[in-house]
């Protein structure tokens, strides 16, 4: 439903009490209504407390020394750890995000964080490494609704042509998380004890929990029409004419069922959404080999210490950097589009946002190559570093840009595609580190290398058809029917 079809409605309605009802106005035009300085004070808050979440994940494997011998056990099984937790943060999503869908998205948020705090307690005071493997999975399966609700709230914001710059920023925030892991967790772990990564990652999610309760507001407007229909009956007032505000009150039990397998749904029945999502799982998987591959090439090779290890993943961050500056760019780009389709009776299509994932999908096989082949102990540590943050530039560019044509190609169902690509990166992300330092024991750090960015190599053409023939695929789309369905609906 557009705003502009139901003010009149909503004037008819609260005329008669003055300005009482002028808060419920605003909620009922929806989350883009609020001022832009609170939009990105919103932004903000959940990029940071995303990126705690994807810290989480990396800095465990700082605590690999200490833990094995404490817990006496391999480094294999304490990997297991990292494994698990990504793991529990491919499954959330598949309940987390349609509970935003129905519930809101500001419940998800403060349960997530305050079931995230007691499991980073159970983990600092493991005692055993079973222990700490289940607290690591509870961690992520709690965690995880940053990861995939948070763009959906952003996507709640901002409208589709402001919307480049805040996913770009909540994205490259989130994504620097796991390469800060590393940078944060080598200097605790070279000088204290393993505990205290969970301690300080205790006080950051505590942080990001205060901040969320006090400043980020329920963004979902179907929520939205639910609360702002309650309220005026609360008050005796007669609700808006629009039965369809009401839809929240259908069986919730065959709602939740429905929603808890769309995302499944979304991967299984949209060629775009399998493709574009597999391609992000490989990216991400090879993202969480490399934590496993960096101490090797920079210990072995280079005789570096573990907190000297950590600061390479400062090319990573710098590759993003250099992403989140080419945005501008990336927004011209798709304005340009828009203007070059509207002037030929068309419309602003999702598959504008795409180019920059297939520039990202030629950098990642680059910064790959180019980091394998510059491993060697003859050749100056920084060239590797240079290759890695050439290859975190094509991740962070494929991410956004997937990330930001998932939520501008299914609206109403941002959370769940959001959710489904959640779901397959993390499981790649699971699998990959179990086998990494195998692959480049027994390949060698060149050629292992290699291998990932031959597979990386084979996924380019994906975004490059999509980009051609998205549109008519998106035609055959039954999310999109629905959603146009559901539209048409809801301006009854």
């Amino acid at each position: 439903m557009s705003a502009s079809s139901i003010e009149p409605t909503i004037e008819r309605s609260l005329n008669s009490s003055n300005n009482e009802y002028l808060d419920l106005e605003q909620n009922f035009r929806g989350a883009r209504s609020i001022g832009i300085a609170r939009k990105w004070i919103i932004v903000v808050v959940l990029s940071l407390s995303s990126m705690s979440v994807a810290c989480n994940s990396a800095i465990y494997t700082t605590t690999y020394e200490q833990t094995t011998q404490e817990f006496h056990c391999s480094e294999l099984i304490a990997t297991v750890g990292l494994s698990t937790f990504i793991l529990g943060m491919g499954i959330a999503p598949l309940f987390l995000s349609p509970l935003s869908e129905f519930y809101g998205r500001k419940p998800i948020y403060i349960t997530s964080l305050s079931l995230s705090i007691i499991w980073l307690l159970m983990a600092a005071l493991s005692k055993n490494i079973t222990t700490m493997i289940i607290a690591r999975f509870f961690g992520g399966l709690s965690g995880a609704a940053f990861l995939s609700v948070a763009g959906a709230s952003v996507g709640d914001l901002f409208q589709p042509n402001d919307l480049q710059l805040p996913m770009t920023v909540y994205s490259g925030v989130q994504f620097m998380g796991p390469e800060i892991g590393p940078i944060i967790g080598g200097f605790i772990n070279s000088y204290a004890s393993w505990r205290w990564t969970f301690w300080v990652m205790l006080i950051w999610t505590g942080g990001g929990l205060l901040a969320t309760i006090f400043l980020v507001p329920e963004t979902y407007r179907p929520v939205l029409f639910k609360l702002h229909n309650q309220k005026m009956r609360r008050n005796d007032k007669t609700p808006p004419e629009s039965s369809a505000i009401d839809f929240h009150q259908r069986s919730i039990t065959n709602e939740l069922l429905r929603s808890l397998i769309r995302p499944l749904q979304m991967l299984t029945l949209e060629p775009m959404c399998l493709c574009l999502c597999i391609h992000s799982a490989l990216l991400l998987g090879t993202l969480y080999l490399l934590f496993g591959a960096f101490p090797l090439v920079f210990m072995r090779n280079h005789d570096f210490t573990l907190w000297q290890v950590g600061l390479t993943f400062i090319g990573m961050i710098i590759g993003i950097l250099c992403g989140i500056l080419t945005s501008p760019y990336w927004q011209r780009n798709y304005t340009h589009l828009v203007k070059i389709s509207t002037s030929a009776g068309g419309t602003a299509e999702p598959e504008f946002r795409l180019p920059q994932v297939i520039m990202g999908a030629v950098l990642v096989p680059m910064g790959l190559f180019w980091f394998g082949f510059t491993t060697y102990s003859s050749i100056h540590w920084i060239m590797p570093v240079i290759g890695s943050s050439v290859f975190g530039m094509g991740v962070f560019l494929s991410f956004t840009g997937t990330w930001t044509f998932l939520v501008d190609a299914y609206p109403h169902y941002a959370a769940s595609a959001l959710a489904a690509n959640s779901f397959a990166r993390s499981i790649f992300a699971a699998i990959f580190p179990l086998f990494g330092i195998q692959i480049y024991e027994k390949l060698g750090f060149d050629w292992a290398t290699a291998l990932l960015a031959f597979v990386a190599l084979a996924m380019l053409p994906f975004p490059l058809i999509f980009f051609k023939l998205g549109k008519r695929l998106r035609g055959k789309s039954r999310f999109v029917a629905e959603a146009s369905n559901r539209d048409q609906t809801l301006e009854v």
